[in-house]
């Protein structure tokens, strides 16, 4: 059958991907959207878009019936699950075959298969595909899991055998802690995947994380597009990967390769899946589940073989044979991808959201070998219902250390505002010395923390850059091609006009003032005076992009204003830096007054959902006591006291969105423990 409309029962960066695809092959597309994604990137590129219920992901994007209807309507006659949501869901792969709708991914019994770890374990060891030693049974009691555990022998993971992403995931060290992790993960297996079911392997200290991509079409045939690294992670969920994997040898790599294809063959598998392996120090590896859809790093794959993925897929869902043999698939370089996210690193990798009131991406040029994969623009939100990735940046050359090098250069290039980004993290991970090396593992973060997080360090000259940049967007001057001034509007025309010839400037960064005497002598040239020091700097031009010359060193920068927060991006510092202007004294007052939250009053990290609240007013605490669960970017959070004390007032409520830095809880300390 040949597709005419296709339907992306997905949103975001994904969509907007699949949506790519369809226009260059002659297809039209047809988008979902929830309330919060009704002005989204991927609605406004699809040819169609239909409305299929509010934010929150069980009420919308999880809506089988609503997806259903949504393709009937629209007469689509196939369905692009993306990845997430719906894509590995056994019921729906069902409901699309008895709807006459085709489901662009494999038979619903591989999903079934393979979606149930413990069964996919089963199938691999029969299939002569590696298997990692574990407890994969039906009996879920405590007892039989405890007994098991011993047997294998700690430390244990626990998974959830419906899992993916991380979720249902907890390690136990130990057997005092094997209870309570393996609660965790039950209560995150239950909410992410209605069903708390789980599985014990033996952990693999210090693993790599290996991938292979494989491709099987209805005529059964199979290849692999070699493999994919995606070891450095943080909360189990990938942050960077590449492919090929790093010091592999072709014999291995082969291994890996026909590994995989045989797990493919053994569920009769169709499109694009992902065969997942743990390997240890010693370059053996085990099976530890498959992917049965596309994954978020396929781009990578995508770029070190010169195909479409997207493409085969619709291609293989439409009946035709696979566009390449296994002979004919070539490794080409090697690639990279970022995944940026709206997240604090500093903070336990917390999870963000807001408005883009920034947004700058490096030039992809013509070569293609950098794409930057997106779903939002300038100006969209990153919504606490959904996933806090902004974007994918994907970067190819011709050897690792190139490609690492143009990952960098892009990431230096990639500049947001309004809200918390990884982006400092990412450029720290690409200057660390045992990643270029290729040194990875899953403990990578948690082994190199003192390396990969320091604070940015403010240099006389930085600051007076940062100044410098500031004021010059103040007095709204930028400068045509040939060095002349023109005048242009900023969100601030009245600081302009009123700028005198000398100014003071007050700047705080980590609760420290810079301060600034600043003499325009014309518009391309300024003094700062800073610390007891004058600086001559002189203007050379200024677009979005201003290049300053301080005391012999050219800086290129750029700010943005948001409130009260400028904040400020430089070729020479690692990260953006976000400067408080001095408030007007009142404010200041107001500020010191001690009004908010008091000492130990719980608040909410960042913003999300009230998902329980687990004690009431009055409520004698003690220090570490769970109080409060919120859900934010698909992950649960606890809020426990910091203090013994008792619960004075209940300000959350269950089911609403705290912003951060709300107070959930008043809490009145017990200063006599």
């Amino acid at each position: 059958m040949t597709f005419s409309k296709i339907l992306i029962a997905n949103r975001g960066e994904i969509a907007c991907r699949v949506i790519r695809t369809a226009k260059r092959l002659g297809l039209q597309s047809v988008a979902v959207f929830s309330d919060a994604d009704r002005d989204a990137l991927h609605v406004r590129m699809a040819d169609e878009a239909i409305h299929i219920g509010p934010p929150q992901a069980l009420q919308s994007y999880l809506r089988k019936d609503k997806i259903i209807e949504a393709a009937k309507r629209t007469n689509a006659q196939a369905i692009h699950p993306g990845y997430g949501f719906l894509s590995e869901n056994y019921e729906f792969c069902t409901m699309c075959k008895e709807n006459n709708l085709i489901f662009i991914g494999p038979p619903p019994n591989a999903i079934r298969d393979m979606g149930i770890k413990n069964l996919s374990k089963i199938i691999m060891h029969d299939a002569n595909v590696p298997v990692i030693f574990g407890y994969h049974g039906d009996d879920q009691s405590e007892a039989t899991l405890t007994t098991e555990a011993k047997k294998i022998g700690y430390p244990i993971m626990i998974k959830a055998v419906r899992g993916g992403g991380g979720k249902g995931m907890r390690i136990a060290f130990n057997e005092g802690e094997f209870l309570d992790k393996l609660n965790a993960a039950k209560s995150e297996s239950r909410k992410s995947f209605n069903d708390e079911a789980v599985l014990l392997e033996k952990f693999i200290r210090r693993p790599r994380h290996v991938e292979v991509q494989v491709f099987g079409d209805m005529h059964k045939n199979y290849v692999y597009l070699f493999e994919r690294d995606c070891s450095v992670q943080r909360r189990h969920q990938k942050i960077i990967e590449e492919a090929p994997a790093p010091g592999l040898d072709w014999s291995t790599r082969k291994k890996l390769g026909e590994a995989a294809v045989k797990a493919a063959r053994a569920v009769g598998y169709v499109g694009a899946g992902t065969v997942e392996f743990i390997m240890d120090e010693n370059q053996e590896f085990y099976f530890m589940e498959m992917n049965t859809r596309l994954q978020v790093e396929h781009p990578i794959t995508e770029m070190i073989t010169g195909t479409d993925l997207v493409e085969w897929q619709i291609k293989v869902a439409q009946g035709e044979v696979l566009p390449m043999k296994q002979d004919d698939i070539k490794l080409r370089g090697h690639a990279f991808e970022a995944r940026i996210y709206a997240e604090e690193p500093e903070n336990d990798f917390m999870p963000g959201s807001g408005r883009l009131s920034y947004l700058r991406t490096p030039p992809t040029g013509e070569d293609g070998k950098i794409r930057v994969e997106t779903g939002v623009v300038e100006g969209d939100e990153v919504s606490v219902h959904y996933d806090p990735m902004i974007a994918k940046l994907v970067a190819w050359s011709s050897n690792r250390t190139s490609a690492l090098q143009k990952l960098r250069h892009a990431l230096q290039q990639y500049y947001v505002g309004g809200l918390k980004t990884n982006i400092p993290f990412l450029m720290s991970l690409c200057d660390n010395a045992q990643f270029q090396l290729g040194n990875v593992h899953t403990d990578f973060i948690k082994e190199n923390r003192d390396a990969l997080f320091h604070v940015q360090q403010i240099t006389p000259t930085l600051a007076v850059a940062a100044a410098s940049t500031y004021i010059q967007s103040q007095l709204g001057l930028k400068y045509n091609t040939d060095g002349a001034p023109s005048f242009f509007a900023t969100h601030n025309n009245s600081f302009r006009l009123n700028f005198q010839q000398n100014e003071s400037l007050t700047l705080i960064y980590d609760n420290q003032n810079y301060q600034f005497q600043i003499e325009r002598i014309s518009n391309s040239n300024l003094l700062v005076t800073y610390d007891n020091k004058t600086y001559p700097v002189e203007i050379r031009s200024s677009t979005d992009e201003v290049v300053l010359l301080i005391d012999g060193h050219q800086f290129r920068c750029r700010v943005h204003i948001d409130g009260d927060t400028c904040t400020f991006y430089s070729n020479v510092s690692r990260a953006s830096l976000d400067f408080k202007l001095q408030q007007p004294s009142f404010l200041a007052q107001i500020a010191s007054s001690g009004l908010g939250a008091a000492a130990g009053d719980p608040v909410a990290p960042m913003p999300g959902l009230i998902d329980k609240i687990l004690v009431e007013e009055g409520t004698a605490v003690t220090k570490g006591q769970p109080l409060l669960i919120m859900t934010a970017m698909k992950m649960e959070h606890v809020i426990k006291a910091s203090k013994d004390g008792i619960i004075a007032k209940v300000n959350a409520t269950v089911g609403k969105v705290a912003k951060k830095g709300e107070i959930l809880l008043t809490f009145v300390a017990d200063d006599k423990k």
